[in-house]
């Protein structure tokens, strides 16, 4: 499979990128900044997801079988925020976990279309169905609309063979986190999960491959949830 993924320098992308290729795919790797053979392309411009597409389709024949939108940002905003910073920050939260995506899996639907068919996989979160903190009203609302998106797609597009999924992990471990839950937050995020321990990256990239890759057409508008139970919907 050709495929498309966004955000693949570091956490569960990285982790993704590495499972995928071991699994004989051939992969074009997207991070903002670009480097060690990743696509450059800043989500936060409304106008880099097109070019992003063409490199990864340049890169990758022509073709792209399978999108998966993993790339997002987690950064908070306070309810006392200035008026301009509230604003900026809700904006620039939406257009790089919701407004960019769509206009990838816009391209996509397109190009699949011509195709004969595809995969889209977006990467949403646990905060979609359950909330966040109060700083990150914008963050949930983000990934709560992602998920829209994704049933939409979904239901939409099928009878073309596109097919489109999401994931939704609760706190994952990564080398971004390592430090954090061997403190005291780690142990009231634990604590918080009945599995007893946070989802690991490889357990998502996992589920990513398998949508990407095996899940059957059947299951197109399907959302996994990965959080060890901490929310069961």
């Amino acid at each position: 499979m050709n495929i498309l993924l966004t955000g693949a320098s570091r956490g569960i992308g990285a982790a993704t990128l590495e499972l995928l290729t071991s699994t004989g795919h051939d992969v074009a790797g997207h991070s903002t900044k670009g480097g060690d053979g990743l696509i450059p392309g800043d989500l936060a411009n409304p106008l880099a997801a097109r070019g992003i597409w063409q490199a990864a389709l340049d890169r990758l024949g022509g073709r792209i079988d399978v999108l998966v939108n993993n790339a997002g940002i987690y950064e908070g905003v306070g309810d006392d925020a200035s008026d301009s910073d509230w604003q900026a920050a809700w904006s620039r939260t939406l257009q790089v976990n919701l407004e960019s995506p769509a206009s990838l899996c816009r391209l996509a639907v397109q190009h699949f279309r011509e195709a004969g068919g595809g995969r889209i996989i977006n990467v949403a979160s646990r905060a979609a169905y359950r909330g966040d903190s109060p700083s990150h009203w914008h963050y949930a609302a983000s990934k709560s609309a992602l998920i829209g998106m994704t049933k939409t797609i979904a239901r939409g597009y099928a009878a073309d063979n596109i097919l489109a999924f999401a994931v939704t992990p609760g706190f994952t471990v990564s080398e971004m986190t390592e430090e954090y839950l061997a403190g005291r937050g780690g142990a009231q995020i634990v604590a918080d999960i009945p599995l007893g321990r946070v989802t690991n990256t490889v357990e998502v990239a996992e589920a990513i491959r398998w949508l990407a890759i095996d899940a059957p057409a059947a299951s197109t508008g399907s959302v996994i949830d990965l959080n060890g139970a901490s929310y069961v919907r």
